[in-house]
This record gives C-alpha cells, structure tokens and sequence, in this order.
C-alpha cells in the first residue's frame, strides 16, 4: 500500500523498480538498487520534483525475468508515478511489455541487448550503453591509426555477437576492410587456426578474460603480431594475472570508472563509497543514470502526464555520469553513452579514447620480438 501524505504535505512521487535482490543475478544487480536509493535521497535533498518528494519502491524480481513482467503490471496497478527499468535485457523485455500495454514511460537503465528495442517500443527509453556501442570506439581508433582491414573474432553468445555485428557493420561504413564475423565455442581454447585466417592490420575480439589470455597466447606462440589487438574485456584484472607483461598495449573497453571526468561523477563516486563504504561499478553507474534521466525529463516536461514525458524523452539530450544521454527517437535505444576504450600500459588500463576522457596516448602494438621486460 502506498502511505497517505502527512496533513498538508503534497503526496509523494512514487517511483516504481524491480531489481534483482535474490536470485543468480542479485549480486551484479546489488549496485543497481543502492544507486537508485541513493539517487532518491540526492533527489530530495534537492527538494524533489515538482514540489513533491520522491518514494522509491523497490520491489524483487528474484533473477526471474517473467516475474519482472508481473511486478511492473503490479506497479502500474497500483498506480506508481514513474518506472525504471530492471536489471537484464531479458527482464526488460517483460517490464516493457506491461508498460507499452499500459501506455507507460519506463527508462531502461540495465537491459544493453538490441532486442530490447528491436520493435521500437514507444514509451522504453535506454540511459544504459547499448550493446551496438561496444565497438564505436576501437573503430575510430583504428580508423585514426590508418588501420585499413580488420579481423573480427567472438564468443558464440548472444549479447557479444550482437557487439561483433554491429562493430563489423560500423567498420563497413567507414572503409575498413572486414570479412564476416567469425564465432569461437565457449571450450575453445587453441586459436592458432584463427592466425591464419585473420592475417589483418586489426584484431577485434569480443569475449570473457580466459578467451582473451588463450589468444595472447596463441598469438605469441606463433609470433604474430598485428598492427593492433583488441580485447573487450582485457582491463578486467583476470586477464592482466593470466598473461602478465604480456597483456601490454593490448586495447579494450571500459564502461564506466570512479575516476572518469563524465557529469557529476565525482560528486557521485564521493556520495556512493560514503554511504556503501565501496566504490560505485558499472551497475552503480547505470542506476544512477536511469535515475538522472528520468528527473531531467519531469523537470523539463514540468509534469508527470506520460505522454509529455514520453515526447520529452524521445528528443532530450542531457548528461549523466555514464556519459551522454540522446536517443534514436523511433526505438528509445540510446545513441550518445558509449565505453572508453583503454590501453594496458605499464599493467594499468589507460584510456586513449574518447579524447576528452584521455589519460594516455595510443601506443603501437609491436612485434613480439621487440618486447622488451618492463622493470
């Protein structure tokens, strides 16, 4: 039941979420929640929105993406102000049916997939990088580098191939050649064969760390070197402990940082670690521009009636600390946030790009024979 407002006092704003508190996913998703409860307290400090307090209800889909659809009908029955996403593409997949059904706003902070926007949903809006960004960044590298061809290499699963396809379509467009997308099984772990298919200036890989250091491996092994390899999850510390020195100038993606010099973050990381005695992840992240997104968009409808918030939406830009928020205002998915790519330099990872988020410049990737032993 939602609480009758002390006499006098306008109601509160309920803000209405499902997020994985129990379940396989409660653990990835913790950081989401408590960003959103401490986003709710920024809010209020700052006296709410228009003139009211804002109440976040937080409820438990259980890791149960088919009980996340149940819990947002159940939000909208109740009659909950505003939505935010869960956590996981497949959980917002069944919130945004109940919302599209209900003809309401629902801000995707966690569901990355393509699917999830694949039927231009009209009332789903994404403050979370899509799945499409992971590669933006390593093309402009490459593009800037003069690099003219690229071998693309994933791990047959659904969310890495949709960031595989979607780099392989954007390297396309700006003129570097690519073949087709090849796909490695989940065991493989000997990629020698790949060598000799992929003799190109680029190597871009999407996968886990494991996958990452086999491939340092069979590259070293066979004294290959191209002109430069990308590893999306080599700044994961897993990768750098497996290979050692040589997951230098290996490049790779970072979504979000205590450290980046994105909108607010400072301010955020400082308010998150205080309050959890942690530094906020990538999830924390998210929660907290779903958070910021939402607010900008009442403040600036200067109401809650959803079909302003839906237009509002569909044509704001603003920022938040992942990045920019701007969406393609036919699907909702988002087109401005997108990960850093970074460089292990010295066993840290260092970005080289985006420009203004830079903290080292681009080194080339050399042959194994010119390696010399860091002291």
């Amino acid at each position: 039941m939602i609480a009758l407002p002390a006499w006098g006092q306008p109601p509160p704003i309920i803000v209405g979420a499902a997020v994985s508190q129990t379940g396989a996913l409660s653990d990835l998703a913790a950081d989401y929640g408590k960003a959103l409860l401490l986003w709710q307290d920024e809010v209020n400090a700052l006296g709410g929105l228009l003139g009211r307090r804002v109440e976040l209800r937080l409820l438990d889909d259980e890791s149960d993406a088919r009980r996340s659809g149940d819990l947002y009908a159940e939000l909208i029955q109740d009659k909950a102000d505003l939505l935010i996403g869960p956590y996981g593409s497949a959980a917002t997949i069944m919130a945004s049916a109940q919302a599209e059904r209900a003809r309401r706003v629902l801000i995707n902070g966690a569901g990355p997939s393509l699917a999830v926007h694949k039927r231009s949903p009209r009332y789903l809006f994404q403050s979370t990088m899509s799945n499409s960004a992971y590669g933006v960044g390593v093309v402009e590298v490459a593009k800037a580098a003069g690099i003219t061809s690229a071998f693309i290499l994933a791990r047959a699963d659904h969310a890495v191939q949709e960031m595989a396809e979607s780099t392989h379509e954007r390297a396309m467009k700006l003129g570097i050649d690519v073949g087709d997308v090849q796909a490695y099984g989940a065991g493989d772990s000997n990629f020698a064969s790949y060598v000799y298919k992929g003799s190109a200036d680029a190597w871009i890989v999407f996968g886990e760390p494991r996958d990452a250091a086999d491939i340092v491996r069979s590259l070293k092994k066979l004294a290959y070197a191209p002109r430069l390899f990308f590893a999306r999850s080599a700044a994961d510390a897993r990768f750098i402990r497996m290979v050692g020195q040589d997951a230098e100038f290996t490049l790779a993606t970072k979504e979000y940082d205590p450290k980046f010099r994105t909108f607010g973050n400072q301010q955020f990381a400082a308010a998150f670690e205080a309050r959890w005695s942690a530094a906020p992840t990538f999830a924390a992240a998210q929660g907290h521009a779903a958070g910021t997104v939402l607010a900008e968009a009442v403040r600036r409808a200067k109401s809650l009636e959803q079909e302003k918030l839906r237009a509002t939406l569909a044509e704001m830009e603003t920022d938040t600390v992942l990045g920019g928020y701007k969406v393609d205002p036919q699907t909702g998915e988002q087109r401005a946030a997108r990960p850093a790519v970074v460089q292990i330099q010295h066993g840290k990872p260092q970005v080289v790009w985006p420009e203004w988020l830079q903290s080292s410049t681009l080194q080339p990737y050399p042959p194994w024979s010119e390696r010399k032993l860091l002291e």
